[in-house]
């Protein structure tokens, strides 16, 4: 039995999916404010693995929030990745890009130094650093630019405003690999088998989908599949602040999944998956 912290989420409902019979907790049943309440959840489930898809994700509002971030994104996974050591099972954990700055224009690499911008990234590494640190089986997947048809994503709010607006200013200056959702869980759970065979493939791993693209672009696809005539115009992130500061280069390296015979996701295709749903909505 795969035990999942998240069931709202877009990766945890892509998750239910793909394992029904997988224990699911949300908020509902274990509170990521108590880490504690984490750990005694995987001891008295005794599963196979554990699967982390649940985290602080509002970003802009990290800044003003960062203890109540930093106890959901740092403290509660390491509590997690204690359990499961003592357990002797792995727990692969839903990272960010945001644990970098976004300099440059190679695609970062797992190794390569992080240097988070804001309070989400620096919450989200320090939970990778104590994942790290307790020294039992582990996957971090770091990913980027989440979307399917649940929940609250970028896929999601192009669509709405297409329903009034047929011109949108679109920030062109921030590269990166538009993810499925989909994707991720079906990779997470490829990682959480194999671990229990090879735990010696413990590590972090960047996971995003191909080609790179700048949200003006992605905003353009989405219009062109979804038949919708929306004129995008560039702007650079300049023109569109926000609270917390956002990365350029969100490019990651994942020539690492290989170790688990996977590949970038083609998140064209993925996306018309996400809209031919929407659509039998």
């Amino acid at each position: 039995m795969i035990l999942v912290f998240g069931q709202t989420g877009q990766v945890a409902q892509e998750l239910r999916r793909l394992v029904p019979d997988a224990a699911f907790l949300g908020r509902n049943r274990v509170d990521l404010n108590d880490p504690g309440a984490t750990a005694k959840a995987i001891r008295e489930a005794k599963p196979e693995a554990v699967i982390n898809a649940a985290a602080y994700t509002a970003v802009d509002k990290a800044e003003e929030e960062e203890a109540l971030a930093q106890t959901v994104n740092g403290d509660a996974p390491a509590a997690m990745a204690e359990a499961c050591r003592d357990l002797g099972i792995p727990v692969v954990h839903i990272s960010t890009d945001y644990v970098f700055d976004g300099s440059g224009d190679a695609p970062f690499k797992p190794t390569d130094p992080t240097r988070p911008l804001g309070a989400y990234g620096r919450t989200k590494l320090t939970g990778e650093e104590a994942i790290r640190a307790a020294g039992g089986p582990f996957a971090i997947l770091r990913t980027s630019w989440v979307f399917s048809a649940h929940g609250g994503n970028f896929v999601k709010t192009m669509l709405r405003l297409s329903e009034s607006r047929d011109h949108l200013t679109i920030v062109a200056d921030q590269i990166g690999g538009p993810t499925p959702a989909k994707a991720i869980a079906e990779a997470c759970l490829t990682m959480a088998q194999e671990l229990q065979r090879a735990p010696e493939k413990s590590g972090v791993y960047h996971f995003a989908g191909s080609p790179d693209v700048s949200w003006a672009g992605f905003a353009r696809e989405i219009f062109a599949q979804a038949g919708r005539s929306v004129t995008v115009v560039d702007i650079p992130t300049a023109e569109y602040p926000t609270p917390a500061k956002r990365p350029l280069n969100s490019r990651l390296d994942c020539s690492d999944l290989a170790v688990f015979g996977l590949n970038r996701p083609d998140w064209i295709s993925g996306l018309n998956e996400v809209l031919t749903e929407l659509e039998a909505v």
